[in-house]
């Protein structure tokens, strides 16, 4: 659950998140009201809205988000939060769709 997760945990969620919205080259507005809807559920503080912000303009850097640092507990989260992101906007596009695919045979 989201109220498990450390402010660590919660950010690197996040960096999970931006960077698969940015998997087809675009954010979408839906996309990011998904985004900021995660950002008050998740209770962010000013700095870490703040860096969600950064990585809405700018992808996360690939080493940011490498899988095997998702830690086991929440490895189900990240990819069920994952996948309802990148149905946001109705559309799944081939490469987002790889991405997933691709995060749930490392989590495995």
């Amino acid at each position: 659950m989201l109220q498990d997760l450390s402010r660590d945990e919660r950010l690197q969620l996040m960096r999970f998140v931006c960077s698969f919205a940015w998997a087809d080259l675009e954010i979408k507005p839906k996309e990011r009201a998904f985004v900021h809807k995660l950002v008050t559920r998740l209770k962010l503080d000013p700095d870490e809205k703040k860096q969600v912000e950064g990585w809405l303009a700018v992808p996360p850097p690939v080493d940011a988000v490498d899988p095997a640092e998702i830690p086991r507990a929440h490895r189900k989260l990240f990819l069920d939060t994952a996948r309802a992101l990148i149905k946001a906007d109705g559309e799944i596009h081939p490469d987002e769709s790889e991405t997933l695919d691709l995060l749930e045979q490392l989590t495995r």
